[in-house]
């Protein structure tokens, strides 16, 4: 195994191994203040493991993969830095209470699939991390207790189980098209065009990862598990944990041309949700809901550019994709951490090292000219450039506009109690960090990416860079005082609707709360942790050459 394999493996196994720590209380005590080491294995990982050979364990015959090509490696980046500082943020937002405890527990489970996802490269790893993301966040959203978190990780948990069920089924279709024992995704997704199923199995991969990234109309639990999930939690279900959907997306639906009738439905579905999150957004008080609903309507722009780039077998759409949902990893996790800032921050005046970066980081969503969110739209301009669709895409620009600048208005509003409560280091510095990162790594990544020079972007179509903030801003001063419209749609949206669907959520809610009040227990949310978790991780660290 050599240095960068073995990234690879740490990547995964650090936050298990400091999982496996917990079991001793002295360990246990002190692991909310080591939250932030725990990604940094992957870090590393995606700065020098991008070119290295896949690491292949023959562990019980699954010859089980981990890898990363470029696109990964740029997500995987991102998402570690995000983990870290959120984490850093987590231990002064807890302090060292019993509740901190139990928090870093799910926070190194769902870390560990959270981050497995990118370097996971065959079908039963990658499940299995994608289990991990998905099924561990239950604990994170309920962590505060409260009947609204409680609905939300219901909620949550049950649509985690369908998305579940759909993959495992898409993943057995995959696996019966390929010719022979192997499980490599690489394989699989070269012998999906032409399966027998391959409708079948298009639809349930789009299913599972779309209800994952939050497409409509999957998307009903991220306005609810993001405002009742603490604030660092908020931070990584929003920047990190959904592109668990988008990487599945990436990785699986293959952008040469194949796929093109299937591209179209994606871009489609993907406008539809760019633009709901919109217009539900738009209406919401909670500055954390308005941010999920911002959340739901980008990750409709990925999928849209993803579609495009599939149906017009456009090259480098991968990386493209990626570069656009790395920027939203950094921004959109820094904005998160904004939210607890303001309100731990006594007015406006004491605010101003939060609502200027929070006002470039939100801009930049609308592509204002100079930010990062600029380079993000320019990345995809090759799939969502021309046409009608270029038009569509403008005007969700417009409008990403109009729901930051309503954002920011919410942000401005939500202050401490006390006019004279300066923000906490703890919680300003993390902050300050990953707002950093959200503005600068965008420029510094463009070129590596294989985007071109970052600083001929700004020239290459001013017009039409401007013009869709600028309606976006008109808009925004024109509904600025409609207060009266807040609360218009509830939170969830079309879950409000469902009658039936909300009765059998709370009969299994019922259920899941009785689960939920075992699995609070350390000792046993340890021990089923560790060992449905750790079961695969050991086969790895057997079976490696």
């Amino acid at each position: 195994m050599s240095g960068p394999q073995a990234l690879l493996v740490a990547a995964i196994g650090m936050p298990l191994l400091l999982l496996l720590a917990c079991l001793h209380g002295a360990a246990r005590r002190c692991m909310p203040g080591l939250l932030w080491i725990a990604p940094l294995p992957g870090l590393a990982a995606a700065l020098l493991a991008a070119d290295a050979p896949p690491l292949v364990m023959d562990a019980a015959r699954l010859r089980l993969t981990l890898g990363l090509d470029a696109p990964s490696a740029l997500l995987l980046g991102a998402a570690s830095l995000l983990w870290s500082m959120a984490g850093a943020y987590a231990f002064r937002y807890f302090g060292r209470g019993p509740g901190a405890e139990r928090f870093a527990l799910w926070w190194l489970v769902t870390l560990s699939g959270s981050l497995g996802v990118f370097v996971a490269g065959d079908l039963a790893s990658f499940y299995l991390a994608f289990a991990a993301a998905s099924l561990a966040a239950f604990g994170l959203i309920v962590q505060d207790g409260t009947p609204r978190a409680r609905r939300a990780g219901e909620v949550t948990l049950l649509l985690a189980v369908m998305g579940e069920i759909c993959l495992l089924l898409a993943f057995a279709l995959l696996a019966e098209a390929v010719e022979g024992p192997s499980l490599a995704i690489a394989e699989a997704v070269a012998a999906l065009p032409g399966s027998p199923a391959r409708g079948l199995a298009v639809g349930l991969l789009i299913t599972g990862f779309g209800l994952k990234a939050g497409l409509v109309p999957l998307h009903v639990w991220l306005p609810l598990a993001h405002p009742a999930a603490p604030m660092p939690a908020s931070s990584v279900l929003s920047g990190a944990i959904v592109k668990a959907g988008i990487i599945g997306l990436l990785r699986f639906l293959p952008a040469d041309g194949t796929l093109a009738d299937w591209g179209g439905v994606l871009a489609g579905l993907g406008l539809l949700t760019a633009f709901w999150g919109v217009a539900c957004g738009i209406v919401q008080a909670n500055p954390k809901t308005v941010l999920a609903y911002s959340t739901i309507s980008q990750m409709g722009v990925t999928a849209a550019a993803l579609g495009m780039g599939m149906a017009l077998a456009e090259p480098g759409t991968a990386m493209a994709v990626a570069f656009y949902a790395t920027h939203h990893v950094l921004a959109k996790g820094a904005l998160f951490l904004a939210v607890g800032l303001a309100a731990a921050t006594g007015g406006p005046r004491r605010l101003w090292l939060v609502l200027l970066p929070a006002l470039l980081l939100a801009l930049g969503f609308g592509g204002l000219p100079g930010t990062g969110g600029a380079l993000a739209k320019a990345a995809v301009k090759p799939q969502l450039g021309a046409g009608l669709v270029g038009l569509l895409a403008a005007l969700s620009a417009a409008g990403s506009t109009l729901l930051m600048l309503h954002f920011m208005r919410r942000l401005v509003a939500l202050t401490a109690e006390d006019p004279q409560r300066r923000p906490a280091p703890g919680l300003l510095l993390p902050w300050l960090g990953m707002a950093a990162a959200a503005l600068l790594l965008p420029w510094a990544l463009h070129a590596g990416a294989g985007l071109g020079d970052p600083w001929q972007v700004p020239g290459q179509d001013p017009a039409g860079a401007f013009w869709p903030v600028l309606l976006g801003a008109a808009l925004a001063a024109a509904l600025a005082r409609r207060d009266r419209w807040l609360g218009a749609v509830p939170e969830g949206d079309l879950l409000s609707l469902a009658g039936p669907a909300r009765r059998l959520g709370a009969a299994c809610g019922t259920a899941v709360g009785r689960a939920e009040a075992v699995l609070r227990a350390w000792p046993a949310a340890g021990l089923s942790l560790l060992v449905l978790i750790l079961a695969l991780f050991g086969l790895m660290a057997t079976a490696a050459p």
